[in-house]
């Protein structure tokens, strides 16, 4: 959860909801959160509760898959920072991270809020909220009681609440399968992108000269969007060795997000990587959107490049 939001209370809900993990000392933000328009699941007629607990709309968890651990080549968040008068100091390294405790989730109070590093909180999405592991980090999580397993994108700060180890979001919970009891046993354990994508992706470059084919920024600027170079933005989502893996994953893009997807080949020494990008995108905003729209779908996070 964000820094802000205070001591989850105690889980209930009335006989008809499922158990709420988390609550929040910041009051729910006024109007609508963004629904399906802006990349975010459920309707687009939002309206926030002032309780946390489970969507009232119903989405079948089997189909959404685990979030993708990708190499992250831009800044981390893992400064000290306090809450409550307490002072936590995140590690800068999570791929050999391991803890065995309680693991609690959070829902519609927070959904469609910023996270503690910027993104949008989808509670179908596959993210969770660590108070210590580096933003962003790739975490498997496992059930103790019932051996089901899941990865989820760290992006967000908490649980500052009792022993709770880590919050999940409510797919991640539902895919568990303690959704409805509100906490779970848990063991957590940090994942090596790299190793990862070499191991069940061997056709994936996870290298830095394939984020380094393009002028990647780690993050959109703050810059008026009268600025935007002629060309527009892209997104690049992927880089492969392999030509036919490149077309299966803009296929799969393509799917999310119609026919603006191409694949750039580029020469890097004597290699030709094949670059799935989305675009040209003409500002700021719709990148914004795009990315977002991909992450929730757990596709990585893509780089931002300002020519195709």
């Amino acid at each position: 959860m964000n820094l802000s939001k205070l001591l989850p209370l105690a889980a209930c809900m009335s006989a008809a909801l499922l158990l709420a993990s988390c609550s929040s000392n910041r009051a729910p933000q006024p109007g609508t959160a963004p629904g399906q328009s802006a990349g975010l699941s459920g309707p687009d007629d939002f309206n926030r509760p002032h309780k946390d607990g489970a969507p009232w709309w119903d989405v079948d968890v089997s189909r959404i898959p685990d979030a993708i651990p990708m190499p992250h080549y831009g800044p981390v968040k893992a400064a000290p920072y306090t809450v409550f008068g307490k002072q936590y100091y995140p590690i800068q390294d999570a791929r050999r991270y391991q803890a065995v405790g309680p693991a609690s989730w959070y829902g519609t109070k927070f959904h469609g809020q910023h996270t503690a590093n910027g993104e949008v909180y989808d509670l179908y999405g596959m993210s969770a909220a660590h108070k210590t592991l580096p933003l962003p980090t790739y975490v498997q999580v496992t059930n103790l009681d019932n051996q089901r397993k899941v990865i989820v994108r760290v992006n967000d700060r908490g649980p500052f609440y009792s022993d709770r180890i880590i919050d999940l979001s409510f797919a991640a919970a539902k895919k568990l399968g303690f959704a409805d009891q509100g906490t779970a046993r848990v063991r957590v354990e940090g994942i090596d992108p790299v190793a990862w994508q070499q191991q069940n992706n061997p056709d994936y470059l996870v290298t830095r000269e394939a984020v380094a084919a393009a002028p990647v920024m780690a993050a959109l600027p703050p810059e008026p969007v009268e600025n935007v170079q002629a060309g527009g933005y892209y997104l690049q989502v992927g880089a492969f060795s392999s030509d036919q893996a490149a077309q299966a994953l803009r296929q799969r893009v393509m799917g999310l997000v119609g026919n603006n997807v191409r694949v750039s080949p580029v020469q890097i020494d004597s290699r030709t990587l094949h670059r799935v990008r989305v675009g040209p995108l003409n500002t700021q905003d719709e990148a914004r959107r795009m990315m977002e729209t991909l992450r929730v779908a757990n596709l990585g996070t893509p780089a931002l490049v300002t020519s195709n």
